[in-house]
């Protein structure tokens, strides 16, 4: 994948006078930790965004469907008051 960033960084690593070979390899190599470890931060993060995102749209989907699971009840106050049984048969 394409990192304008990356590719100024090695761009500017290329461009350093540099007295021998053994210094550009170690700065190469140096530059390759720091970007690897740098990707694995900007993954750790986009997945803790991913989850902290999740996890609010499920608590707002049950906040949104707990008006649905209230109980009912089936007879008013006033009828179970008078003790009439009116779901049931004769």
């Amino acid at each position: 994948m394409h990192d304008p960033f990356e590719e100024s960084l090695r761009d500017l690593l290329k461009a350093s006078p540099s007295g021998n070979d053994r210094d550009d390899r170690d700065d190469a190599a140096c530059l390759g930790r720091v970007l690897k470890t740098a990707n694995r931060q900007v993954g750790a993060g986009d997945l803790f965004s991913l989850l902290g995102r999740w996890c609010q749209a499920l608590l707002i989907a049950v906040n949104n469907g707990s008006a649905h699971v209230a109980p009912v009840r089936r007879h008013s106050s006033r009828n179970a008051a008078t003790g009439s049984k009116a779901d049931k048969a004769d």
